[in-house]
């Protein structure tokens, strides 16, 4: 629990440090473009100061030459340059279409009007006047998305980097997870056999025989538990199975090895008494007993436990409820990872199992449906219906 929580502190430190760099980006840029902008005005005021001095008519050839050199300096800023009535009497650096040239300036014209950059007046006089309007720059435009653009970049690269991290992570994990498994399968083997002959040789000597059945019957669950974890890792056959005969099977093995105050209920309309899923039934009861477990542990062994059978869409659902201490909201996808436990000497491995089961090897789902601290919690399980 101490290992996710710093987790999510992590995430929320990388998620603020992100921020941070975005905004310090935006902000620089900001400012790095506003000043261009101002650049760019007292450009376009110069070049409308050298437009007015062209009209001269006692300007001499070397300043005539310095005039012309200033306004053909401008290669990026578009202009346009208009009377009173707004008729276009020159342009430049737009990319002017062949077709309707004359629509086109004006489109321009009133989108530079609406822009607010303008008009700057050259008096050419005699009372004559022209008025040069004018728009930001193509580098300047490519400016002001630099920061959106590269923080995209940065959040595609890193989100690549996750997702191939993860899924590195997750293969490793498979790998173990299936190595343990069948290792413990191998484990529990040997002494398993073992136990069988002596039940034989305990049922020939004089003891009752109800211990010795119960006995019996704790030692072919050690033989479901071997069989199941050496079904991990390996392709599970999915056979129909009816899902009520199977969970009262299940309860009545878990009722008498959970508290006595612990109560468990199936309900399902008569409709549903013939409901068949598609699962590995060894696999498929091992979810349904760590459930229970869960159940029981969050109940402090006083409660009640409830499966509701239903359909959601084209799948079956099996809805496990419990009275007990309920789960945060914060903790409720979180559980299901390993490692997670509320218990001083917990694994946090049971719940990372059931998904396991549910999802990779039954192609289901499983989360928390609704839970309320204080009032308890409902798992759904969706599974194709066989």
């Amino acid at each position: 629990m101490e290992l996710y929580s710093r987790k999510r502190w992590w995430k929320f430190f990388l998620m603020a440090g992100a921020f941070f760099i975005g905004a310090a980006s935006l902000y620089y840029t900001n400012r790095l473009t506003s000043k261009l902008r101002q650049e760019e005005t007292r450009k376009m005021e110069l070049w409308a100061k050298a437009n007015r001095h062209i009209a001269r008519p006692d300007l001499d050839e070397q300043s005539l030459e310095l005039v012309f050199e200033i306004i053909q300096n401008n290669t990026t800023v578009p202009l346009i340059i208009a009377d009173e009535k707004d008729t276009i009497l020159f342009h430049r650096n737009l990319d002017v279409p062949e077709k309707k040239e004359q629509a086109y300036l004006q489109r321009e014209l009133q989108k530079m009007k609406e822009g607010g950059r303008g008009p700057i007046v050259i008096e050419l006089g005699y009372g004559q006047n022209q008025y040069l309007y004018y728009d930001d720059s193509s580098i300047l435009n490519q400016l002001r998305w630099f920061p959106i653009v590269q923080l995209v970049v940065v959040i595609l690269f890193v989100l690549l980097a996750y997702w191939a991290f993860s899924s590195a992570r997750r293969r490793e994990q498979d790998q173990v997870w299936v190595g343990m498994a069948k290792e413990t399968a191998h484990q529990l083997g040997t002494p398993t056999s073992s136990l069988l002959g002596w039940i034989e040789v305990l049922s020939m000597k004089n003891i009752e025989k109800s211990l010795v059945d119960e006995m019996r019957y704790d030692i072919q669950r050690l033989q479901i538990i071997t069989d199941r974890f050496s079904k991990i890792g390996s392709k599970p056959d999915l056979q129909p199975v009816n899902v009520g005969d199977m969970l009262h099977e299940v309860i009545g093995y878990i009722e008498h090895r959970i508290s006595s105050g612990v109560r468990i209920e199936v309900n399902a309309d008569d409709s549903l008494s013939e409901l068949k899923i598609l699962v590995n039934r060894p696999l498929f009861e091992w979810v349904v007993e760590n459930l229970c477990k869960n159940a029981a542990d969050a109940m402090h062994g006083k409660g009640t436990i409830s499966f509701n059978l239903g359909y959601q869409n084209s799948q079956v659902y099996i809805d496990v409820s419990d009275t007990g201490k309920g789960i945060p909201r914060k903790y409720q996808k979180t559980i299901f990872k390993p490692g997670y436990t509320t218990k001083k000497r917990g694994w946090g491995l049971g719940l990372t199992l059931v998904r396991r089961i549910v999802e990779d090897y039954h192609n289901g789902r499983i989360f928390v449906k609704e839970s309320t601290p204080g009032k308890g919690t409902t798992f759904r399980i969706l599974v194709d219906e066989g």
